[in-house]
């Protein structure tokens, strides 16, 4: 047992007066319906989704997700129902707070929130940082917590911190987010000042595979995901990406180049579930709110925080509807990364509780992965197949993760042992 991941009495205290997360039966209120084919290879099977945002949320607004948090799209029966069982939880650092010089402590905070759910609600919730125990903790009927830190910005230039951040429970590293920082450039800040990863972020890749702590390049620039690939010795993860076909020019997302090279060297592409990230008209939607605010606050000398600048946002969407993506086109993106990399590169990465009122209908909440199966299973996808894209390719990584740090001499740290 990690003892220094469970300190159950302080934990309980910060999640029980911060974030209203009480212990509570596990029991439903309602009988379930008899499950079908779908539903019950959701529940026999891991379902590891590598990216939601519940941290943040609970950070931002107590909410008891252990009960119900209509607030948000995952609680724990929303996610019984849906059959997630390993719910990899963001700790994620927002790019002004890395800039204030303040990651570390925010960082340090979203890693209290997870162990503190896990401390309190231990009929309901475990942590989780290795294989094991999802395996361990799937047979007990427990929903798995692993972390991963989306922004590597809490590193903060100090391999000690990377080390640190490991011992807390953190398995993988998304190694930046909406702009670019001390360890690589992102996708979305065109300034690209490192031409990729930087000299530091250079030398911390090697770390991270040292330890068994995954690399994410979802969110990385071009440059970088490709420095990635030729320095990590073990297979990476585009923990909530989607495919660029559909979306041109959104370099967010992956060329069918980079799937094809992700899938060569035995990665992951988790596909998210954002209308943004889906199909075109949603990014052109994005695209002229975005420009419309900007002729609004110029007309009207507005600073970033003025709230009237968030009022526009919120009535342009009322103007003009939202062009949501369907069920149909994540299948698309499945399809095609299938096509490009094999069965064995493609994942689900939902960013739940991090895209907002973006997904599409039959996807809203942790509910939804059996509207996904039957997706998968209308398409012609036999059940080796989905419980591939479930779970199986992402515990494949993350197994070889553990085995080649196990190579270089590093402890695989389990919860469940």
């Amino acid at each position: 047992m990690m003892h220094q991941i469970v300190r159950s009495a302080a934990l309980a205290a910060l999640c029980v007066v911060a974030y209203g997360c009480a212990p509570q039966s596990s029991n439903p209120t309602t009988e379930p319906q008899p499950p079908g084919r779908a539903e019950r290879l959701a529940r026999s099977h891991l379902i590891i989704d590598t990216h939601i945002d519940v941290p943040f949320r609970l950070q931002r607004q107590a909410s008891n997700v252990a009960v119900s948090a209509p607030d948000g799209q995952f609680d724990y029966p929303r996610a019984r129902t849906g059959g997630l069982n390993a719910p990899f939880m963001s700790i994620y650092t927002p790019a002004s707070v890395d800039e204030s010089g303040e990651a570390f402590a925010f960082a340090e905070q979203a890693i209290d929130v997870v162990q503190a759910l896990a401390a309190v609600n231990p009929d309901e919730f475990a942590l989780a940082t290795c294989t094991a125990d999802l395996q361990a903790q799937f047979k007990r009927g427990l929903i798995s917590l692993p972390m991963g830190m989306e922004n590597g910005g809490p590193i903060d230039h100090k391999l000690n911190n990377l080390e640190h951040f490991f011992n807390r429970g953190v398995r993988y590293i998304t190694l930046a987010h909406s702009k670019s920082n001390h360890l690589s450039d992102s996708s979305y800040d065109r300034n690209e000042a490192w031409g990729g990863l930087s000299p530091f972020g250079k030398q911390i890749i090697p770390q991270m595979n040292r330890l068994g702590v995954m690399v994410d390049v979802s969110h990385l620039s071009d440059k970088a995901f490709w420095q990635v690939l030729e320095l990590s010795a073990t297979p990476v993860l585009a923990t909530h990406s989607s495919m660029r076909h559909f979306t041109p020019g959104f370099q967010r997302n992956m060329s069918d180049e980079m799937v094809a090279a992700l899938a060569a060297r035995g990665g992951v592409i988790q596909i998210n579930f954002g209308s943004g990230f889906l199909h075109q008209p949603a990014r052109d939607f994005a695209e002229a709110r975005t420009l419309a605010a900007k002729e609004y606050q110029l007309a009207n000398h507005l600073p970033d925080s003025d709230p009237a600048l968030m009022q526009f946002l919120i009535d342009y969407r009322e103007r003009h509807p939202y062009p949501y993506a369907s069920l149909d086109i994540v299948l698309d993106h499945i399809d095609r990364a299938v096509q490009v990399g094999g069965i064995d590169a493609v994942g689900i990465g939902s960013d739940y509780d991090g895209v907002g009122d973006s997904l599409p209908d039959g996807l809203k909440d942790v509910a939804s992965y059996p509207n996904l199966i039957r997706g998968l299973m209308a398409r012609g996808y036999g059940d080796q197949a989905i419980i591939k894209i479930l779970g199986g390719n992402t515990l494949r990584v993350w197994q070889a993760a553990e085995d080649f740090a196990r190579r270089q001499g590093t402890e695989t740290r389990c919860v469940s042992s």
